[in-house]
């Protein structure tokens, strides 16, 4: 990663870090799919690993020296490796015996993600799982995803491929967060913003967040701004 993508990305992270409603909705759906050893690929400054707690083994890996070392001090406790994901192999990370891998928000950063869900399958104990959370729908993409480095926004077909490629069991599979949708499509094409708005962030986390968490745990919607998915190794 390059310097600029790199200080670009952690401060997109910063701002994110006081989105507190958005990352508690989205541990309520990990947290349930989670063994006690969890290996957390692309785990950037560490905004998610905080809602890790309750593991007793936490292995977050990113490919940014930066990101893993500002994660170091916000979370002490937590095994925290330079590691890159889809290019460099995770085989020794089968001595941990983890029973759970986590791509949040991560797989759009990685060029080669056949490979990164592949060799996170390798690691997993038999009936461990995968669990992604990942953007959706490519119309949504706009100026912000370019600057983040993302190749893509995923569809159905896409995540049911991965899961193919790498031989797991499509356990869960829905959209999430239908109001980020038209939020994030606004961002892309009518405002052209080219970073997040801490102000939008505010917003949607103190009014929007309590209220579409509590209905989408009740119904699906039919479409949302990201992907939740669950893989089960055999």
């Amino acid at each position: 990663m390059n310097a600029a993508l790199s200080a670009y990305v952690i401060e997109d992270q910063r701002r994110m870090s006081r989105a507190r409603n958005y990352f508690a909705w989205q541990a309520s759906l990990v947290r349930p799919e989670l063994g006690p050893c969890v290996v957390e690929c692309g785990s950037g400054i560490g905004n998610f690993t905080g809602e890790l707690a309750g593991c007793r083994k936490i292995i977050a890996l990113d490919a940014d020296p930066a990101c893993i070392e500002i994660l170091k001090q916000r979370h002490p406790q937590v095994c925290a490796l330079v590691r890159e994901v889809g290019n460099e192999s995770l085989a020794d990370l089968a001595q941990f015996q983890p029973d759970s891998c986590l791509f949040i928000n991560v797989l759009e950063h990685v060029e080669n993600d056949a490979r990164a869900v592949h060799d996170a399958a390798g690691i997993l104990r038999p009936g461990g799982s995968i669990v992604i959370l990942a953007p959706a729908f490519a119309a949504l993409a706009g100026p912000i995803d370019r600057n983040l480095g993302h190749f893509r926004r995923y569809s159905r077909p896409q995540i049911l491929a991965l899961a193919s490629q790498a031989k797991l069991n499509v356990e869960k599979f829905h959209y999430l967060n239908l109001a980020g949708f038209f939020g994030w499509w606004a961002n892309a094409r009518i405002f052209r913003r080219e970073a997040q708005s801490e102000t939008q962030i505010a917003i949607f986390d103190r009014w929007i967040v309590p209220v579409i968490s509590r209905v989408e745990r009740a119904v699906h919607p039919p479409f949302g701004q990201s992907i939740f998915t669950v893989l089960r190794k055999s």
